[in-house]
């Protein structure tokens, strides 16, 4: 799998995760949320864009790149070029486990949200949490979007381990995702690297982090299963995904 080289280089870099970097990264990612989150936007007409959510790590927050040319603003480029509105909301925090998402998910839920993307658990894999672990986090976050957004979409994002760990425990990790997906029937979109990790062109000097031009295939790879959901039908278009029917 292409995932090797990325992951095996991962046990350090993506330390990014616990010393400055998250810190600095975890500063930019709140203020984003915030300027997000302000009060007005929850007084805004019935006839505003949907509101798209990424929940996420340091791969969505844009680690070592400019806001500009993280993938979510690669996709908010997309959806403007396609004539598709949507409002797409940068929630990635550098470092951040399955657990540590679930936590924050109900601050970062606090407002309206019509689709909500879960790009989690990079950082559980590098760490060898238990499988087990991930997939009631990641069943704990659709919960928690459900509960808090009973009217929005949700997509689960494939993430994957690194192969240094192992088949049994790569395949385990796999799982977790197409697990919960089909137990909470939601649309299971591809791995978040896929045809980039691995690929000493398209990421930085981590071997780890997209550059701008792996930014750009990561959110072309992500826009096709998200450019469903912001469809007026988009619910019937879920059914079809990888996990069935989605709320």
């Amino acid at each position: 799998m292409a995932v090797a080289a990325l992951l095996m280089a991962a046990g350090a870099a993506m330390a990014c995760s616990d010393g400055a970097a998250a810190r600095a990264d975890s500063t930019g990612a709140a203020a984003s949320a915030s300027a997000e989150n302000t009060p007005d936007n929850a007084k805004e007409p019935a006839s505003r864009a949907p509101r798209l959510v990424i929940l996420g790590t340091s791969l969505t927050a844009g680690l070592g790149l400019p806001p500009e040319k993280a993938y979510p603003s690669v996709l908010q480029a997309l959806a403007d070029s396609a004539g598709v509105p949507v409002r797409i909301v940068n929630a990635g925090l550098s470092g951040e486990t399955s657990a540590g998402a679930l936590r924050r998910a109900g601050w970062v839920l606090d407002q309206p949200a019509d689709v909500v993307v879960l790009e989690v658990g990079a950082n559980d894999g590098l760490r060898g949490v238990d499988p087990d672990s991930t997939y009631a986090n990641l069943l704990g976050l659709i919960d928690s979007v459900r509960t808090q957004q009973p009217g929005a979409r949700v997509a689960l994002v494939q993430m994957e381990a690194p192969t240094n760990l192992g088949p049994q425990y790569t395949r385990a990790f796999h799982e977790a995702y197409v697990k919960a997906a089909a137990a909470r029937q939601v649309p299971l979109l591809p791995f978040l690297l896929e045809g980039v990790a691995g690929v000493a062109a398209l990421n930085q000097g981590d071997g780890i982090h997209p550059n701008a031009e792996g930014a750009r295939r990561v959110a072309a790879t992500l826009w096709t299963g998200i450019r469903p959901l912001l469809a007026s039908d988009g619910a019937k278009a879920d059914s079809a995904g990888s996990g069935g029917a989605v709320r």
